[in-house]
Formats: C-alpha cells, structure tokens, sequence
C-alpha cells in the first residue's frame, strides 16, 4: 500500500513568520498535535511544530525559532513501511508528504493503524510491543505535580491509578496544554562589591532583572481532566485488535493489562507500526 492511498490530503498547516499562539488556536481547533509549517503564500515546507515544541519552548513566541527545520519526509508514492521505518528510526509519529518540496500531505502512526495495520492479518501478541515504562500517578495528584511527573519520563501520556492500584484514567499532553496557561515571572537576582574597611567607599550594587515564562496549570486533580472510559488491552491482545479498537475510538494508545487485572504498560499507534517493518 502506498503513502497516497493513507495520507490526510486536508491538512491543517501554518505559514511563517507566524507565532506560537495562532499555532496553539489552529492545534486546539482542529484537535491536532502538529502542524507542518510553510513560507507564507506558498506550500514549501519550511519545517514541523509539534505542541512538545511549544511546550519545551514557552519563553519563545516565533514559530521559525521553535519549529523543527530537519525532516523526516516521504513521497505519495512510497511504501508505507517506508514512512514506518522513519518513524520508528528517529521516534517520531508524522511524516510531511513531498512532490519535489511542495507539501501534498501528511501521514501520521494513527493514519497507519487506522487505515492500513487494522486489515492486516496481524496475529503477534500485544506484549511484543508494550512500553513498560509509563509515567502512572494517584488520581487525586495535582495537575502540575502529574506533569512533571510525565516530562520526567520524557513521554506525552500519562496514567492514572485509583487507590486499589489500576488504571483509572489516562492523559496526553493535549490535555495538559487545555488545563494551563503560559504566565511570566520576574526573579531579581542582586550582586554587590564593596571596599573591606573603608567607611567612605561605596558598594558597588548590580541588579539583574530576569522574565521568564512558565506553563501555570488549574488547580485541578488529575481525575478532573483525565479520559476514565478506558479502552484497555491484554497482554496477548493481538495487533490487529489493537489496531482495531484504536481505529474505534480514535486514540493513539491502550493501556495493557496481564490476566490478573494488573497494569504492566502502554502499547501506542507508534509502537504498533513496528509490526509492518519486523
């Protein structure tokens, strides 16, 4: 199957010069994660901003500082293990489409699954792909403690447990971003030099403004904002189902749980995809 027959031929972009809060009104309108960024007035691809790069860069408002200029393309007429493989390779989870530098397109892991990997005859068990180690914390954590939580383990997804220990919830980094604000903080930082001993000199007194801007969250619980109508699956879930049940709900991750009820990781469309190209 190729690029073409998968692709999102509708796709929501931006132009630069552009900044990041038209980027973060068009990803919440659309209900994106990305956007592919062109030169204004034309569709040549200038870069890739995700709503991680808006994260990580919260003190910077132009997209052209924030978005990423080294892609990862492919062309409509490529395999999709082509554009699996590149995912994979350098862990990312979209792909502008090219015809010579114009952008045509995007396919993203969820385009994979959800249009491809869900018709193959895929029968290898979801333990072969899980992530096991997944950022969980108490559902009554405060949002801003939770998310550090998450960035620690460098991850878009987090989940929640219940006192009893299984997963109650789950939250992306969308719903993170939806629940915040970025806000400014001034710091002063003071340094002074005097003459030891001498009752006539002056000190010497410098002082360093610093403004620097931080995501500031609600003061809401995680169980306030997390998805709690899981969709889970069993460690010996096959792909397909995986893909299946992904496709259904239109999410790009399960939980996985063993026999005995007991969370044991995460399986995501990018995870799955791996399945095409092993």
């Amino acid at each position: 199957m190729q690029i073409k027959d998968i692709m999102s031929k509708e796709i929501h972009y931006i132009q630069v010069p552009g900044n990041r809060s038209g980027a973060l009104e068009l990803m919440r309108e659309n209900n994106v994660s990305g956007l592919p960024v062109v030169k204004k007035g034309t569709k040549k691809l200038a870069g890739i901003l995700t709503r991680t790069d808006l994260v990580e860069n919260p003190d910077e408002e132009q997209i052209a500082l924030i978005m990423t200029r080294e892609m990862i393309t492919v062309g409509p007429d490529d395999d999709i293990k082509d554009a699996a493989q590149k995912m994979v390779r350098n862990d990312i989870r979209r792909v502008p489409v090219v015809d010579g530098e114009e952008l045509v397109g995007l396919v993203t892991a969820s385009d994979i699954v959800n249009k491809a990997l869900w018709k193959m005859d895929l029968t290898d068990p979801a333990e072969n792909y899980i992530l096991r180690n997944v950022p969980t914390t108490w559902e009554r954590t405060p949002l801003n403690v939770a998310f550090a939580i998450m960035r620690y383990f460098n991850l878009k997804v987090l989940l929640a447990l219940n006192n009893e220990g299984k997963p109650s919830g789950i939250l992306t980094e969308t719903d993170f971003l939806d629940e915040s604000e970025v806000v400014s903080e001034q710091t002063v930082h003071n340094t002074s030099v005097g003459t030891e001993g001498d009752k006539w000199s002056w000190d010497s007194k410098n002082v360093l403004y610093v403004i620097k801007n931080h995501l500031q969250f609600s003061d809401k619980e995680v169980r306030d904002v997390a998805t709690s109508d899981l969709a889970i699956v069993t460690t010996k879930t096959p792909v397909k189902d995986c893909a299946n049940k992904m496709r259904q709900r239109n999410i790009e991750q399960l939980p996985v749980i063993d026999v005995e009820g007991d969370l044991v990781g995460l399986v995501r469309a990018s995870d799955l995809i791996k399945s095409i190209i092993e």
